[in-house]
């Protein structure tokens, strides 16, 4: 089968058509994203042409099926405006619904890519997070690492985590995300105990995303990701627009900011009563023929 990858910022993914892809995709795409045994990548993004657009599943990298990548997005709208198939302006159709990409070439196969991802979800039922009573938003709300359940699988009562609490923001963007605000960067021991700790803790019944923020003015973040059904990773669009939100619904930032990631940056734009609007650059890879097996 034909297979191309694309990055957005190292955030990176396979591109496969979905008539190609198996009917069950999701140990094939664990397969293909292992690094030393497949292609390697955060994600396969099967994509089928129509109506002027194109529509897009998203494949984590552990098989797991989600709602949507920013990231992957980009890539994607790139990819087959690059293509001739789509018009520089054109939909996405994501699992969290339709997004309007606009694509302007950058030359060697760099693209800059406009993307509208829609309003915020910020109501407690819809992000979702088991919270009683609901609330309209979930800001500073303290999770109890340490509490029935909370503990990732396989690591015992003496961990770290336990009994420790950490105050989190969750919101959403046709994904669940979860924010936690440090006065300096996330390190990489941080990242690989507080990250999965929280991705799977029973708040969350989705699992989530989480973004380890530092604000480092009122236009800027630095913010490092844990990416649901993936790990770490060198930046998520998602994730960059859900960090922006978080900052400004606790009034740490202003509502146009940049948000630096390992990869690089993005910008993000969210006008009041709008629309979240993030600008970021991909790369298109490579294109070639997966010859192994289909699952």
């Amino acid at each position: 089968m034909r297979i191309a990858k694309a990055h957005g910022l190292g955030n990176d993914f396979l591109l496969v058509q979905e008539a190609e892809a198996p009917p069950d995709p999701s140990a094939w795409a664990r397969r293909l994203c292992d690094r030393h045994t497949g292609m390697g990548a955060d994600g396969v993004l099967l994509y089928r042409d129509a109506d002027g657009g194109v529509r897009m599943r998203l494949i984590n990298a552990d098989g797991g099926e989600a709602e949507i990548s920013a990231n992957g997005l980009r890539c994607l709208a790139a990819y087959r405006m690059r293509a001739g198939a789509v018009a520089a302006r054109h939909v996405v159709v994501t699992g969290a619904g339709p997004r309007e990409a606009v694509v302007e070439p950058l030359g060697s196969e760099r693209f800059r890519v406009v993307t509208n991802l829609g309003a915020p979800i910020l109501h407690s039922t819809g992000i979702p997070v088991d919270l009683q009573p609901q609330a309209s938003r979930v800001i500073d709300h303290w999770l109890d690492l340490g509490a029935p359940g909370a503990l990732v699988a396989g690591r015992g009562p003496d961990d770290p985590m336990a009994g420790r609490e950490v105050s989190i923001t969750a919101t959403s963007m046709g994904n669940p995300h979860c924010a936690v605000f440090l006065d300096t960067p996330a390190d990489d021991g941080l990242l690989s105990t507080l990250g999965p700790a929280l991705e799977r803790h029973p708040f969350f019944p989705r699992r989530t995303n989480v973004e380890f923020i530092t604000v480092l003015s009122r236009d800027r973040l630095r913010v490092r990701f844990w990416e649901r059904g993936v790990g770490y990773t060198r930046a998520s669009g998602t994730g960059a627009a859900s960090a922006a939100v978080a900052s400004i619904i606790t009034d740490r930032a202003d509502r146009e900011l940049t948000v630096e990631c390992d990869g690089g940056d993005l910008t993000v734009a969210w006008p009041e009563g709008g629309t979240v609007q993030q600008t970021g650059e991909v790369e298109v890879l490579f294109e070639g023929d997966w010859v192994g097996p289909a699952a």
